[in-house]
C-alpha cells in the first residue's frame, strides 16, 4: 500500500534515497541538517519501504522551496511523483498567511521542466522574471 508519512525525518532513508537516484554523495551531518532543519518531510512508503521523499524548506510567509522530490526509478512512472508534489504543494497552500500569496519556488532536474509545467509550476527566464542562479560553496 502506498502512503506518504509527513516528518519521518530518517538520516540513513533520505541518504538511501538519494543514492538511488544517484544525486550528490551528502555527509551524515549535512543530511542529518537537512532533514532536521526543513519545515516539513513527505516521505513516500510502499508498506514498509521508503521510495520517495520530499522537502520543504520556508520562511512560513513569503517563500516556500521544494527540495528534493526523490522517486526511486524502479516506481518511477506510475504517477507517484505527480502525488508527492500535490501534497507538497496543498501543504504549502495550507499555510498561507490570510489575504496574501506565497511564492513556491524549485529546480529541477535537467529534462524535467515538463513534469512541474504540468503541476503549473513555470520555467524561467520568462518576459519578466530573470533566470534562476545558483552558487555552490564549497569547503575543502
Amino acid at each position: 500500500m502506498i502512503r506518504i508519512v509527513e516528518d519521518f525525518r530518517d538520516v540513513d532513508t533520505y541518504l538511501a534515497l538519494r543514492e538511488q537516484v544517484g544525486w550528490v554523495q551528502l555527509t551524515r551531518e549535512q543530511a542529518k541538517l537537512a532533514i532536521n532543519n526543513c519545515q516539513k518531510v513527505f516521505t513516500v512508503f510502499d508498506g514498509d519501504r521508503a521510495i520517495g521523499m520530499g522537502r520543504i524548506v520556508s520562511d512560513m510567509a513569503v517563500i516556500s522551496y521544494i527540495q528534493d522530490l526523490i522517486i526511486v526509478p524502479e516506481y518511477q512512472g506510475q504517477h507517484l511523483g505527480s502525488y508527492l508534489l500535490n501534497t507538497m504543494i496543498e501543504y504549502v497552500d495550507s499555510i498561507k498567511l490570510e489575504g496574501s500569496q506565497m511564492m513556491l519556488c524549485l529546480m529541477c532536474a535537467k529534462g524535467r521542466e515538463k513534469f512541474y509545467e504540468r503541476h503549473g509550476f513555470i520555467a524561467r527566464p520568462t518576459e519578466k522574471l530573470g533566470p534562476g542562479m545558483i552558487q555552490y560553496l564549497r569547503n575543502d
